[in-house]
């Protein structure tokens, strides 16, 4: 009997090594988008009738670390896309939320959100969009050089909160992680490519519960209360002959010039200058007021709408995954998302994808810009010979282009 429990203990050990998260990690939802990838998602008819729903495709990219490694990509400008995914329904109450993806923007992102929704009981994921209520948002947002940052939005009885400290995010056209943690003991962190860029209490850094004391608009400051620091000084009185002496005085370095002509100017005046024994009006001195109270503050009383809720940043049904967005320019491609109990879990899915082919793809997207940039040198030398055959065609050709960045920046100031 105890040969066979030393077995048993040798075996969970060994299991413990080789499966460190098996055992204590519950994955709610993981997605690399392989295989069968379609079986799990839903696309959403939101936006459809309106000829306004952009199409998905599953693609590596066109500069990828691996080429076999495939996620889902927005395809068409001006376009709003909504897909979703279910899981085992489950609660964050007592347990540590991860939730992580990966996104890469290829399009040189100008104006367009990158962020993930988790929802919350029951949806018609046919109509999943703008519209359904939504439990978490996190995600990169971008719409021009003042906006940028990473959204992490919790709602709460209907109201949606975002995180009151901004964490900004780098932009670029490669493969970023970002992983949002929020743990039983209301503490959270946010992590870009596994580096934590911000951290805190969700009580202090959202403002999911009205304050706990307000402003008490009926108090009012006491007549009697002297909040004048300094006052005049009544003893000091003002010298004698203070208030003859003028502000100007004729300058006694001035002398009336040889050739004055007397019928051109008329009689010549000595210039006035400002008196240097001159001090303004006479104001007595300031002295400390004995009666001085400090400044009044209006008093702070319990507001009596606060009413304090421990869990107020638990979702219990959580159930359901979305992607919904709106992009001016499409070729934002998302990949192994992940949502599960275990923050190193996450960490070393991370490693596991980023980690291993972030230089491989940089390598590739070099190679792509250059490529590019060969073509756009050749058709560059194209355009100034044809330049010199017609002249006319070029110009029809810059108004025509014209035309384009008109339509184009009229949208974007609709967003």
């Amino acid at each position: 009997m105890a040969a066979q429990k030393e077995v048993f203990l040798l075996v969970a050990v060994v299991l413990l090594v080789v499966f460190p998260f098996s055992l204590a990690t519950e994955v709610f939802f993981e997605e690399r988008f392989d295989d069968g990838w379609e079986d799990r998602w839903v696309i959403s008819e939101w936006k459809k009738s309106e000829n306004l729903s952009g199409e998905w495709n599953h693609t590596s990219g066109k500069w990828s670390g691996d080429p076999q490694n495939k996620g889902i990509q927005t395809t068409q400008d001006f376009k709003y896309y909504a897909i979703s995914a279910e899981f085992p329904e489950f609660s964050n109450k007592e347990r540590t939320l991860v939730l992580q993806f990966s996104v890469k923007h290829e399009q040189k992102l100008n104006c367009g959100g990158g962020y993930l929704k988790l929802i919350n009981g029951t949806i018609d994921q046919q109509q999943f969009g703008g519209d359904t209520p939504y439990s978490i948002m996190f995600g990169p947002d971008v719409c021009g050089e003042k906006r940028k940052r990473v959204h992490m939005i919790l709602s709460r009885n209907g109201q949606y909160h975002n995180v009151k400290r901004i964490v900004s995010f780098q932009l670029d056209q490669l493969t970023h992680v970002y992983t949002f943690i929020i743990r039983p003991d209301a503490s959270y962190s946010i992590l870009i490519d596994n580096e934590e860029k911000q951290s805190g209490s969700i009580f202090n850094d959202w403002d999911l519960l009205p304050p706990r004391n307000i402003v008490d608009l009926n108090a009012k400051k006491p007549e009697e209360w002297d909040d004048k620091e300094h006052i005049a000084d009544p003893e000091d009185k003002k010298p004698e002959g203070y208030d003859d002496i003028p502000a100007k005085i004729p300058d006694p370095s001035a002398k009336k010039p040889r050739n004055w002509n007397v019928e051109e100017k008329g009689e010549w005046k000595v210039p006035m200058v400002k008196n240097p024994e001159y001090k303004g009006t006479w104001k007595p001195r300031k002295i400390k007021n004995p009666n001085y109270k400090g400044k009044w503050v209006v008093p702070m009383i319990e507001n009596p709408e606060f009413e304090d809720d421990p869990y107020a940043y638990v979702y219990p049904n959580l159930r359901y995954v979305g992607i919904d967005l709106w992009q001016v320019r499409a070729g934002s491609l998302f990949d192994n998302i992940l949502i599960c109990d275990d923050a190193e879990y996450a960490r070393k899915v991370a490693d596991e994808t980023l980690g291993v082919y972030k230089e491989a793809e940089k390598t590739a997207f070099e190679k792509a810009q250059k490529i590019l940039q060969d073509e756009e040198n050749k058709l560059y030398g194209k355009r100034v010979e044809d330049e010199d055959d017609d002249e006319e065609l070029d110009v029809e050709e810059t108004d025509w282009e014209a035309k384009l960045r008109e339509e184009d920046e009229g949208k974007h100031d609709e967003l």
